[in-house]
């Protein structure tokens, strides 16, 4: 099984272009555990994200919620939200559909104001579990294959099914009686966990103390402690441990690097205490998943 790596930049937005040659758009199928990190790490974007499950069970974790979505069920990740999914359950083999959309483009240009820019604003809607049992939401999950089966087969004026299937999506999610709320302190709050997350990516080869990480948020340190445990369900400092990590994950696919460099490069100072903390995140020492890799790329699987 190929495995594949999810790219990020170092203030936390996905490096993955989401859209065709034409359409702001775009529609893939993931299996979560081909992640190399064996989950889709924490990051954001501005595109909307519609979610469909198709095998499995997924556990979402969006903001400072925890979302579990059944096989056959969907969701709605609004736009500059933080997320992250792993499997529900230990080797269910989760797949689901993504499709990710330009806000701009759901609807025409002239109704962007009216019909999308309230909601994406909005701090009370983060997401949307779109279940398939009631009728809105089996109408967008099936909004959702057809999005993918006309990317994937691009028949003449796919195109214009693909808007059409998107204004009928958009128009189920806006149209299902859910008010809007704008709170200025929980747009405060996701500018700031965003700020001390970027602060970390961009030094985090670099000795970090709590008091750093503090300082770039704006905060004391027990609230620096209780902005991650609420939004990001961890410390600040595992947080600094968990993205050295995914760093080497990165790094470990260079074979002229070696472990001990790498260690050193990613901010550890030693290099048994990397391996150890490789091996309790990854359940596998730094050097086997590096022969591992490298057996799956040259068997193209």
């Amino acid at each position: 099984m190929l495995k594949v790596e999810f790219r990020i930049d170092q203030n936390g937005r996905e490096l993955t272009e989401h859209r065709t040659v034409t359409l702001p758009v775009a529609c893939y199928e993931t299996t979560i555990v081909r992640n190399v990190h064996g989950h889709i790490p924490l990051h954001w974007h501005d595109e909307l994200q519609f979610v469909l499950v198709v095998q499995g069970e997924a556990l979402f974790y969006v903001n400072d919620q925890k979302i579990v979505v059944p096989q056959g069920d969907g969701l709605f990740i609004n736009s500059g939200c933080m997320h992250m999914a792993e499997e529900r359950g230990e080797k269910n083999n989760c797949i689901y559909l993504c499709l990710n959309v330009s806000p701009q483009f759901v609807v025409p240009s002239e109704l962007y104001l009216k019909y999308v820019h309230p909601y994406i604003s909005a701090t009370n809607l983060p997401y949307l579990h779109i279940k398939r049992e009631v009728p809105c939401g089996a109408q967008v999950l099936n909004a959702i294959r057809h999005v993918k089966k006309d990317l994937a087969e691009q028949a003449p004026f796919y195109e214009m099914n693909v808007a059409s299937s998107l204004l009928t999506i958009w128009k189920h999610l806006i149209t299902s009686g859910y008010a809007l709320e704008y709170d200025p302190s929980k747009i405060i709050r996701s500018r700031r966990i965003k700020d001390m997350v970027e602060w970390i990516h961009l030094h985090s080869a670099e000795p970090i103390k709590l008091e750093d990480i503090a300082r770039a948020g704006q905060l004391s340190r027990s609230e620096t402690c209780r902005y991650f445990k609420q939004m990001l369900k961890t410390t600040p400092m595992q947080y600094v441990i968990d993205y050295r990590i995914q760093k080497s994950v990165e790094l470990l696919q260079l074979q002229e690097r070696s472990i001990t460099e790498i260690a050193y490069e990613v901010g550890f100072n030693s290099t048994s205490y990397f391996i150890n903390q490789f091996r309790k995140i990854m359940q596998i020492t730094p050097l086997k998943f590096r022969r591992e890799m490298e057996l799956r790329n040259k068997e193209g699987y």
